[in-house]
């Protein structure tokens, strides 16, 4: 059970993640690996609204992709978006990349070998790492534009899709220690957060929902 003050806290780190950008045509979208197939679903739309000539989908596995995407995110994605009505002649795939920085320098030096003017991304994530994936991005990729773009939905629309409620709120607690500690270690940009964010960060943390937080340096690598 999640009790009323978590849900309400957990509300304040998802509306502080949603970047709010309005979604406008870049030169290539990029799909950000994870557990959420809607990610794949959302930059198909996107690109049949004519918001990308071309997607890369990116992401390996990790502890929560392992079983439910044996063959790699970034695979399980191109395969749904060819579902979709995507044409394969639209979609690049990288493989490796285990974390959001990864996802974002392996996207970038696999669209250079292919020859890719970018000027733009629309960088799609899910809605709790809009701010995250942006940060990083930021920080790797400062030449190009990004826009952030996700599913449009509630936290209690996106809390009833993934079915396991605790885990959305483990994951919106490691999104926000990330944009805490992350930009010391050089990963991502420094982005103000408000006292309330942090404040309700920090008492869900004393809730127990540390589940994707970083304890030592072995987690880097990985999150």
């Amino acid at each position: 059970m999640i009790s009323d003050q978590a849900w309400q806290d957990a509300l304040v780190l998802w509306d502080f993640q949603l970047m709010k950008h309005e979604a406008r045509t870049c030169s290539v979208a990029i799909g950000l690996g994870s557990h959420d197939l809607g990610v794949a679903d959302t930059t198909a739309d996107l690109y049949h609204r004519g918001f990308a000539p071309l997607i890369v989908f990116t992401g390996a596995t990790s502890r929560t992709t392992e079983d439910r995407m044996p063959r790699g995110e970034a695979e399980h994605y191109r395969e749904r978006a060819l579902e979709l009505g995507v044409p394969a002649s639209a979609i690049l795939v990288e493989p490796r990349a285990r974390n959001t920085g990864e996802n974002v320098q392996f996207s970038r030096a696999l669209l250079a070998e292919q020859g890719v003017d970018v000027s733009s991304v629309l960088l799609v994530s899910k809605p709790y790492e809009e701010r995250r994936a942006y940060a990083t991005a930021r920080k790797l990729w400062p030449e190009v534009e990004i826009v952030s773009a996700s599913t449009p939905m509630s936290f209690g629309e996106y809390v009833e899709s993934i079915g396991d409620a605790r885990l959305v709120v483990d994951m919106l607690v490691g999104a926000q220690q990330r944009l805490l500690v992350y930009p010391r270690e050089g990963f991502m940009i420094s982005m103000d957060v408000p006292e309330g964010v942090t404040a309700a960060y920090e008492r869900l943390c004393a809730a127990g929902f540390t589940n994707r937080v970083i304890r030592s340096a072995a987690d880097w690598a990985t999150g």
